[in-house]
């Protein structure tokens, strides 16, 4: 078995490379190759550079969805929360709406009866 066969990586899913990402890589393996590499050796450097930058972006990917995902979740549970303060508020001010609306009644109705019980005493 040849040396390029042993350090082949099993297959995985293939993960579309952009073209600057290809000469990023290979600019990178030439700038690290060392005198009396073989161009095989130098391919094999610049693909664990690709495969690095595509991991690499698949995890800040992976980052970024879980980052919105919180995001989301908090927008959610703070629209969740402002309803039912609002609901509070409502219920509240039917509440305060209902003795407001009887209080006159109620103090006139006492002022009358203090009226009488000082009229008769």
């Amino acid at each position: 078995m040849s040396a390029s066969k042993k350090l082949k990586t099993p297959n995985t899913p293939k993960i579309e490379v952009s073209p600057q990402v290809v000469e990023e890589a290979s600019q990178m393996a030439k700038a690290v190759s060392k005198p009396g590499q073989t161009k095989e050796q130098t391919k094999l450097v610049e693909m664990g550079i690709r495969k690095g930058i595509q991991e690499y972006k698949k995890r800040q990917k992976a980052l970024q969805r879980e980052q919105d995902k919180l995001k989301k979740k908090a927008v959610k549970e703070k629209v969740h929360s402002q309803d039912e303060r609002v609901q509070q508020e409502i219920e509240e001010a039917l509440h305060a709406g209902r003795w407001s609306r009887r209080l006159p009644w109620i103090l006139l109705v006492l002022s009358w009866i203090a009226f009488l019980v000082i009229w008769f005493k």
